[in-house]
């Protein structure tokens, strides 16, 4: 599991050095989407599979992204959503507000290459998480239509109730993004 998140990390890091458009001198205009549109709002919901060694089986959940197109080819997106992790073989589920922060590249065309980081606020009293990291690829067509596929990786703290250390899940994300 720490080979593909590495692998999602040197992949999303070289794709937004090597989609950089870096000029010593640059003319006056400011930076826009090809259409003339820097902001877009995004809705999305998403399900993912835990590795067999994991001790949670299945997760879902849906999420409301802002992101702001830096050029044609990067983009910075901020997140915030719900998420519900369930157990083997255990009536409990872990919930929790996944707040999150990252960077889009579009590698070929309307493809990207996506990484981020952040925090979940848990919704269960004494549960605790600490961080949230995530890699990925997908596509984003012209009319707002977006799919991806993504490694979510999970770090909680020790102190907390529901206890699991670290895990992750390999999720599909569906989603619409608007312009605004």
């Amino acid at each position: 599991m720490r080979t593909i998140t590495k692998i999602f990390a040197v992949a999303s890091a070289v794709a937004i050095f090597a989609t950089s458009n870096l000029q010593a001198q640059t003319t006056s205009t400011p930076m826009m989407t090809t259409n003339g549109m820097a902001f877009k709002v995004g809705v999305g919901v998403q399900g993912g599979l835990f590795p067999d060694k994991s001790e949670m089986d299945y997760g879902y959940g849906a999420d409301l992204k802002l992101q702001y197109d830096l050029s044609k080819d990067v983009a910075v997106y901020a997140s915030g959503g719900y998420t519900k992790l369930k157990w083997k073989g255990s009536p409990l589920n872990f919930e929790f507000i996944p707040v999150m922060g990252g960077v889009k590249a579009f590698v070929i065309d309307r493809m990207y290459v996506t990484g981020g980081a952040g925090t979940g606020l848990a919704l269960k009293e004494g549960a605790e998480m600490n961080f949230i990291y995530t890699g990925g690829l997908g596509y984003e067509w012209t009319n707002g239509l977006e799919i991806g596929a993504k490694y979510e990786g999970y770090v909680n703290n020790s102190a907390s109730d529901l206890y699991f250390m670290k895990t992750g899940q390999f999720a599909l994300r569906l989603g619409y993004n608007f312009k605004l």
